[in-house]
């Protein structure tokens, strides 16, 4: 049976953690395409970044609470944890309000 991607549970979610991981541009851009919903299969991320270090990302936002990582056989499905978004809802709203402003100027 393949790895499945273990995710921390909701109690053990802190805010730091969630910023911390908020802290970089690309993961930045992964929230932003997550942010529109449903569920995104792990080739259709557009960051500017090679697969390794995508890897690297997803995994952060993931230990951070942030997203919920499916398998279906050999693919990987990524969604925004909802319980988290509802959690930190003023903070993650505002930032993903934020990241949406500054990409439509450019500044991001």
């Amino acid at each position: 049976m393949p790895n499945r991607p273990q995710h921390p549970d909701l109690r053990d979610v802190r805010l730091v953690r969630v910023l911390s991981a908020l802290g970089d541009p690309a993961r930045l851009l992964i929230m932003k395409i997550l942010a529109d919903g449903g569920e995104h299969q792990r080739g259709e991320f557009e960051v500017d970044v090679g697969p390794s270090t995508l890897s690297h990302h997803m995994k952060t936002l993931r230990e951070a609470g942030l997203t919920h990582h499916r398998m279906e056989g050999t693919r990987c499905f990524v969604s925004l944890r909802e319980d988290t978004r509802r959690r930190f809802s003023a903070v993650l709203d505002g930032v993903l309000r934020i990241i949406t402003a500054e990409e439509n100027e450019g500044t991001l």
